[in-house]
């Protein structure tokens, strides 16, 4: 039986029309690179050999009234692969603006539970002669790494390259009723021992975690985060923009500033917020403070689970004016925001999730939305900003060549703008996906970033 985790499981039970819970992926095609030419239907049959060996692609849910624990996973015996990949063409002129309105649209619909939770949506009809695919994947399935895996699986190193070779065992058919209740008691019934075994580390961090955070000594304290337009309660309507950066000039500021790419990263998202908000007339003079989801794929203890992640809090110097400071303000905040970080499990946030609850977390999220409680206590967090590590090498999608790959992460209430960035091919791809009612236009953003790493390039001589 191939149950869900807690976290994973979560991020279904968080879920509400307004707070989807997925994952994309926007890539950018050259189509004259498909052997013979491109062709939707050549691209179908193809992504069928792929979807064929990837067992993550069939799996659906399955979740009765007499299941006692989380979801499970199983094999969907009707699968249909046009339930799942759809053509569409961009409004004209088919230019990025048109491209990201029509991505916005398709990234606030919610996945439909009942089948495999991902959806392909080839779009045609861009200025320049290109494709475009959106692939969209439910949180629950992947995170960030998992999820790129997942991409590169359907690509390759060369045009003509053949379906990879997975060895990847059957998703089960679904277990018997009596089964799955059986299962499910017996969690329910381990449950208490569990806190026993949980708790005493937990009460034994917190003191300690709040000491350095209150010292200075660690990352910034949720809740201290000041109040920007970004920050309120969320619809269902998305906005969309991305930007595309040279990787050698990020790496000439790592090595110049002797930081990490990471620091870069955040040194430009900093920057770009920087000019964006101060446009706005809403820039304010405390640091903004973001949430850095983290892998702990090569930490983690835990084999069980699509999503192995944990996160951290950054403050991103947007209060300050020289780019050069910014640099050495974050290569500090990030050291000190790590081994703070680290003094917590890397299976804490996985093995507490466990104990989540589809009622609970559901009614609460609905309420919180209901009461616009994101607007009336103070903010826990500005943004999230994520940097996915990439492939370096050039990659084929089913034969096309990727020119652009976007990650496009999710928001939350009081938390209304997702920055995620990924490397491939000697260009970093940066995504910018908002709640529209809060971030009508990304594209000054988007903007902002190249201008941001002049900037940084200038500072660094």
């Amino acid at each position: 039986m191939q149950r869900l985790s807690g976290l994973d499981a979560s991020f279904l039970y968080l879920e509400t029309p307004s707070q989807v819970l997925h994952v994309c992926g926007l890539l950018t095609l050259d189509g004259s690179t498909v052997p013979g030419g491109y062709s939707f239907a050549k691209l179908k049959a193809r992504l069928e050999e792929r979807v064929a060996l990837i067992p993550a692609f069939r799996r659906k849910l399955h979740n009765p009234l007499w299941n006692l624990g989380h979801p499970v996973w199983i094999e969907d015996d009707d699968f249909d692969l046009d339930h799942h990949v759809h053509r569409i063409g961009v409004p004209a002129p088919g230019d990025r603006t048109e491209l990201a309105e029509l991505c916005a649209h398709i990234a606030g619909q919610q996945l439909d539970r009942a089948q495999p939770l991902w959806q392909l949506h080839v779009i045609e009809g861009l200025a320049d002669g290109q494709i475009a695919v959106l692939l969209k994947m439910h949180h629950a399935s992947v995170d960030g790494v998992s999820g790129a895996s997942l991409i590169t699986h359907l690509a390759g190193l060369e045009p003509d390259a053949p379906a990879p070779a997975i060895e990847q065992p059957r998703n089960p058919a679904a277990p018997s009723p009596l089964d799955l209740l059986r299962e499910g008691a017996g969690n329910v019934v381990r449950r208490p021992a569990e806190v026993v075994r949980l708790l005493p580390g937990l009460l034994e961090l917190v003191p300690r975690w709040l000491g350095k955070a209150l010292r200075g000594k660690g990352m910034p304290i949720p809740f201290t985060a000041p109040r920007t337009s970004l920050n309120g309660t969320i619809t269902g309507h998305r906005s969309v923009a991305f930007a595309q950066l040279d990787l050698d000039e990020v790496k000439s500021v790592k090595n110049a500033f002797g930081v990490t790419v990471n620091d870069v990263v955040l040194a430009l998202v900093a920057g770009a917020l920087r000019e964006f908000l101060e446009a706005r007339g809403e820039l304010p003079d405390d640091p903004l403070v973001a949430t850095v989801p983290v892998s702990v794929h090569d930490r983690t203890e835990r084999d069980h689970g699509s999503n192995k992640v944990s996160a951290f809090f950054a403050s991103l110097p947007t209060h300050l004016p020289d780019p050069a400071a910014r640099v050495f303000f974050l290569a500090e905040a990030n050291r000190l925001s790590k081994d703070h970080h680290h003094d917590i499990d890397a299976d804490m946030l996985q093995d507490w999730a466990q104990f989540s609850a589809a009622t609970a977390f559901g009614l609460a999220v609905r309420a919180y939305s209901a009461l616009r409680l994101a607007e009336k206590h103070p903010v826990v967090h500005n943004l999230v900003v994520s940097n996915v590590p990439g492939p370096p090498m050039p990659l084929y999608f089913l034969g096309a060549r990727i020119t652009g790959l976007y990650p496009l992460g999710p928001v939350f209430h009081g938390a209304g703008l997702n920055v995620t960035v990924l490397s491939n091919a000697g260009k970093v791809h940066v995504g910018l996906l908002g709640a529209r009612e809060l971030v009508k236009d990304l594209w000054p953003l988007a903007g902002a970033l190249p201008e941001a790493l002049g900037q940084l390039l200038k500072a660094a001589g």
